[in-house]
């Protein structure tokens, strides 16, 4: 008997899948496995195949990953892809300084879009974008991947809840030791290094955090932030030096509106000594909790030690041992691809995606205040973003 299941083919122009979060996260581990998998099937029934073609600029490395993965079509010429009219969603994961002008032409094209973040290195580039969105009438989604991770997803739970009561603050620490590339390779491109091509761990990372404080707190009142490159020279791909002109640290105070405050370290110069490689503590009157990646514990008042200051005694609290695992209640998916899913559900339904060009200018803004608070050595007020 033949499937009367409602079909729809979404053709996704995939820019940028020779990168490393490209290729891993949203070629690799978000659409192969959505059409492999048989396609999204929403609750009304309809069921949403994907067809990636993949767009890039090493043609050798494209037909490579073709092959492999059984793609049919791949291209150089971005251009030309964006004009067809046989392509529904164009998706970006390009270096910074290529973004935003592919994103403009892609919308102006009358394409869906969504892409990795920051959508463009300042801000009136980034509100741009989000007035080109608005005028094309396309869904526009921006990746806050973070969200999607079973850690914030139970630390948001946990907020939602009341269970902190009134929050007090949070502290994060994100980072890992990048090695330089002399005598070992550096899990990072080079050009995350170079100011000229859009690197810098401020620009790259203050946008996640902007979302992860509207998320968990509201919205961003003022920045506070010092900027450093603590490894002024890296080695290349080609295992040539080059100056590194980016900044590799960034130590920052964010102020939400609401009274709360969060201090974020971002470093690619440190060693973790830490059960992840990003941990978020949120402090509340009621309780208290951490998360990590996959992992959230929590402690309430009630289990709450008393610790009293003795340096000249050995610490025997085993603190570690106080707190209890939040439980997951649910099975959850890698985070790139249940975004991509959402995104892809709103395209079907011709709806605006949550995480859209707004949101991803508000942290646009947040790293071009926080690049100007260190510079300048002073706290930063954030004025609002609108059209």
């Amino acid at each position: 008997m033949p499937d009367s299941t409602p079909q729809r083919t979404l053709r996704i122009a995939m820019n940028g899948v020779t990168g490393r979060m490209g290729y891993r996260q949203h070629l690799v581990r978000s659409i192969l496995p959505i059409r492999d998998g048989g396609g999204l099937l929403l609750p009304d029934g309809t069921r949403v195949q994907v067809e990636p073609i993949l767009v890039g600029r090493n043609a050798a490395k494209l037909a490579e990953l073709a092959e492999q993965h059984g793609i049919a079509e791949w291209s150089t010429d971005a251009a030309a892809v964006i004009a067809d009219p046989s392509i529904d969603i164009y998706f970006d994961a390009q270096v910074t300084s290529r973004r935003a002008e592919s994103l403009a032409a892609a919308m102006k094209a009358g394409k869906h879009v969504f892409t990795e973040k920051p959508t463009a290195e300042t801000l009136t580039e980034a509100v741009e974008l989000a007035t080109v969105a608005a005028d094309a009438g396309v869904t526009a989604g921006v990746v806050h991947d973070k969200l999607y991770l079973p850690g914030l997803v139970k630390l948001r739970r946990l907020v939602e809840e009341g269970f902190f009561g009134r929050i007090l603050s949070l502290r994060g620490e994100f980072g890992y030791w990048v090695f330089e590339g002399d005598g070992q390779p550096a899990q990072r491109p080079s050009w995350n290094y170079r100011a000229e091509d859009g690197g810098g761990i401020v620009v790259d990372m203050f946008c996640h955090w902007n979302y992860v404080l509207e998320a968990l707190l509201g919205k961003v009142g003022a920045v506070t932030a010092k900027a450093a490159t603590h490894i002024p020279t890296r080695w290349d791909e080609q295992g040539e030096p080059y100056p590194a002109t980016a900044d590799d640290a960034a130590y920052g105070i964010f102020e939400m509106e609401n009274g709360v405050i969060a201090q974020i370290n971002s470093s690619w110069a440190v060693r973790v000594y830490r059960d992840e490689l990003v941990e978020f503590q949120i402090d509340g009157t009621h309780g208290s909790a951490v998360a990590g990646l996959r992992t959230c514990v929590a402690q309430h008042r009630s289990h709450t030690p008393k610790p009293v200051w003795n340096p000249d005694l050995p610490v025997t609290e085993p603190f570690r041992d106080q707190w209890l695992e939040v439980p997951a209640n649910a099975d959850l998916d890698n985070g790139f691809k249940l975004q991509w899913e959402e995104f892809l559900t709103d395209v079907v339904r011709g709806r605006p995606h949550r995480y859209g060009m707004l949101s991803a200018a508000r942290g646009v803004q947040l790293a071009e205040l926080g690049l100007r608070s260190s510079a300048e050595g002073r706290r930063m007020e954030i004025p609002e973003v609108t059209l």
